[in-house]
C-alpha cells in the first residue's frame, strides 16, 4: 500500500496555528490524516519528499516541502469555474537508502496516474525526478519528459550512486526504455560541458538555451503541451528571485517567467505530473523562494482547472490544413483547435501501436508558416526521425 510510505500532516502545526481567510486554498485542500481516502475523487495530489541525500552542494532541501505548502495554503483559490478537488498526501518517508525513496515516490506516482490524479511533487533534491520518471514504468507506454534546469545534470555517477548531478543520464539510459522524447529548457552554456549538449542533440532530443527561451517564451508552450512529466530545479531561476539554493546563479528565469511556464504546463491535457525540487530553506530570504514555488504551483493548478480538452483531436473541433512539400511523397498535415487556436502536426509513419500517441506533435502557427514556405519544421523532423 502506498500509504505505508506517507507521513500524514498536522495542519495546525504546519500553519503554526494561523487562521486562514475563508477563500484561501488551505481551507479547500483535503489533508490526508492516516485514513485511506477515495483517491480517484481528487484531481490533484500534493506529495512532499523529505529527501536530499542525493543532493550535491545543496544539502537542506529536504526541509523544503512543508515550507512550500505553508505558503501555498495562504494563497487564494484561482478564479475558475470547476470544483477544487485537491488532496495533500503529506510527505514520503526517506527510505533506508536513496533508492528506497525513489521506489516509494515511483509507487505513489504510479498510483496517482492509474487513478488519473495529477501529482504535484515538492522536494527534496532534483535526483527525485528519477523516481518521478520511474513511476511511469507501470503504464507501459513511451513518455515525454521536460526538465527545467540551468545545468544538464549528466555527469558520471560516483560509486554507481545516482545524485542530483547525474540523474538525467539514468533517465536516458534506463532499461527498459520508455522515453520517447527529452527536452531541456533554460540551460546556461557556461555551466555545462558542450559534449553533453552535443550528445542530447545527436539523439534528436531538445536543448533550449536560457536566452533563446526568454526571448520568446511562447515558443515553449508546444514543448510543454507535448510533455507527460515536468521537473523544475529552482536553480533555473535567477538568484534575485529565488535565493534558496546553495548554488543560485545571478542569471536565470524570472519568477514571472516560471509562473507563465507552469501555467502552460497546467493547461496541457497531456501532462500528468510535475515536480518542484531543490528549494533549500536554509538559503531563503524571508520565505521569498518558498512563496515563489507556491505561486508557481498556484499557476499550474489554475491552468489545470482551465483545461478545455482539445487533445486528443476530434474532427468536429479542429480544422485540418494540408501543405504540399515539393519533392516529397506526402503532404504535411496540420490541425488547428477551434477552441484555443493551438496547432498540431500529424506525422505520416510509425508503429501506431507503439508510437500512436506521439504521431500528433504540438506546434505553433510559425511551424505552419515554415511549411507553407517549403521548409520542414525542426519539431517535425526530430519527431519523424524517432518514428522511422
Amino acid at each position: 500500500m502506498i500509504y505505508d510510505f506517507l507521513t500524514p500532516l498536522d495542519k495546525d502545526n504546519l500553519l503554526q496555528n494561523q487562521e486562514l481567510h475563508p477563500g484561501q486554498i488551505g481551507n479547500y485542500v483535503f489533508i490526508y490524516d492516516g485514513t485511506e481516502p477515495e483517491i480517484g475523487w481528487y484531481d490533484i495530489a500534493i506529495i512532499g519528499v523529505e529527501e536530499d541525500r542525493g543532493s550535491v552542494g545543496n544539502t537542506g532541501s529536504a526541509k523544503g516541502p512543508d515550507q512550500i505548502r505553508r505558503e501555498f495554503y495562504k494563497l487564494f483559490l484561482p478564479p475558475v469555474e470547476k470544483e477544487f478537488h485537491v488532496i495533500d498526501l503529506g510527505n514520503i518517508k526517506p527510505g533506508e537508502t536513496v533508492r528506497d525513496t525513489y521506489f516509494a515516490l515511483a509507487s505513489v506516482v504510479l498510483e496517482m496516474l492509474v487513478h488519473k490524479v495529477v501529482p504535484i511533487i515538492i522536494g527534496g533534491s532534483n535526483d527525485l525526478a528519477f523516481g518521478q520518471y520511474i513511476g511511469y514504468k507501470g503504464l507501459q507506454t513511451l513518455i515525454n519528459v521536460v526538465n527545467i534546469d540551468e545545468r544538464l545534470d549528466m555527469f558520471e555517477k560516483v560509486n554507481n550512486q545516482t545524485d542530483s548531478t547525474s540523474f538525467v543520464m539514468d533517465i536516458l539510459t534506463h532499461t527498459p526504455n520508455y522515453l520517447f522524447n527529452y527536452s531541456h529548457l533554460g540551460y546556461q552554456t557556461y555551466l555545462n560541458d558542450s559534449k553533453a549538449i552535443e550528445m542530447l542533440e545527436s539523439l534528436n532530443f531538445d536543448c533550449h538555451r536560457l536566452g533563446l527561451v526568454r526571448a520568446n517564451l511562447e515558443d515553449v508552450e508546444p514543448v510543454l503541451r507535448d510533455a507527460d512529466m515536468l521537473t523544475i530545479d529552482v536553480s533555473a531561476i535567477r538568484q534575485a528571485d529565488a535565493p534558496a539554493h546553495a548554488q543560485a546563479s545571478p542569471n536565470g528565469f524570472t519568477g514571472e517567467e516560471l509562473c507563465q511556464i507552469t501555467r502552460y504546463a497546467g493547461l496541457s491535457d497531456k501532462l500528468t505530473s510535475i515536480g518542484f525540487y531543490e528549494m533549500n530553506p536554509g538559503y531563503d530570504n524571508n520565505r521569498q523562494t518558498a512563496q515563489l514555488v507556491a505561486q508557481m504551483m498556484w499557476y499550474f493548478v489554475e491552468g489545470f482547472y482551465s483545461r478545455v480538452g482539445d487533445y486528443p483531436l476530434t474532427l468536429e473541433e479542429h480544422l485540418k490544413f494540408n501543405v504540399h512539400i515539393e519533392d516529397s511523397d506526402h503532404d504535411l498535415i496540420f490541425w488547428k483547435s477551434r477552441k484555443t487556436d493551438r496547432w498540431w502536426m500529424e506525422l505520416p509513419f510509425g508503429d501506431k501501436e507503439k508510437f500512436g500517441r506521439h504521431q500528433l506533435v504540438p506546434c505553433s502557427y510559425r511551424d505552419y508558416e515554415l511549411a507553407c514556405e517549403q521548409e520542414l519544421p525542426d519539431r517535425w523532423m526530430k519527431a519523424y526521425t524517432k518514428l522511422v
